[in-house]
This record gives structure tokens, sequence and C-alpha cells, in this order.
């Protein structure tokens, strides 16, 4: 599997579980600690442990295991470590405070179409 099928197959599992305002930070040009972020919020600790288990369940298919996974006992911001990709998946309150898109404020910020 490559990359992009890898993104899109996060990406799917961020949108069927109802992860909210997900977008795909491109940081191939400004760090060689990843390639992507893919953020997404979500309503509550509930939903936000499901969003990451939606996401280790569509990628585990794929045969893929995080390197890391941090944060999904407490639930306020659950980070998937796949290497290339890493994704942070947090409550709005920690989304808002971290602004991790504005941090990273270089990167291409893009949203994916399925097909």
């Amino acid at each position: 599997m490559d990359e992009t099928q890898v993104l899109l197959a996060a990406w799917a599992a961020v949108n069927e579980t109802k992860g909210e305002n997900p977008l795909l930070l491109d940081l191939r040009e400004l760090t060689v600690i990843t390639d992507y972020f893919l953020i997404a919020s979500a309503r509550n600790a509930v939903h936000l442990q499901a969003l990451a288990d939606a996401v280790l369940d569509k990628l585990e298919e794929q045969e893929l295991t995080p390197k890391r996974i941090e944060g999904y006992r407490e639930a306020r911001w659950i980070l998937l470590d796949y290497g290339f990709m890493v994704v942070h998946l947090m409550t709005p309150e920690e989304r808002e405070f971290y602004r991790l898109e504005q941090l990273w404020h270089g990167a291409k910020i893009t949203t994916l179409t399925l097909a």
C-alpha cells in the first residue's frame, strides 16, 4: 500500500466516524520528523476514542500498526504515529489551545476527497 492509499484510508476512517473539521497538513518541505499530519476533532472523549479505534482498525486491515500511541486513556488528544503520517485526534478545546494548523503555518493544508 502506498502513502496515498494509507492517507485515504485514514481520512475515510475519520470521516466515517464523523470526525470534525479534518484536514491534512503536508509537512514534507518543513521537517524530517514526518511527512503528514492528519488532524481532526471529536465531540467528546468517547467519540475521540471511537475515531482512534476507527483509524487503527482501518489501517490494521492494511497490516499497518502505529509506531506509537499517545493519549488514548486520557482521551483529550490522541496521537497515532505511523512514521510518515501522524494522526492527531483532539477535543475542540485542545485543538483550539494547541492550534497545530497555525504552529505549522508553512505547511500546505489540504483535504482529501474520496473517489
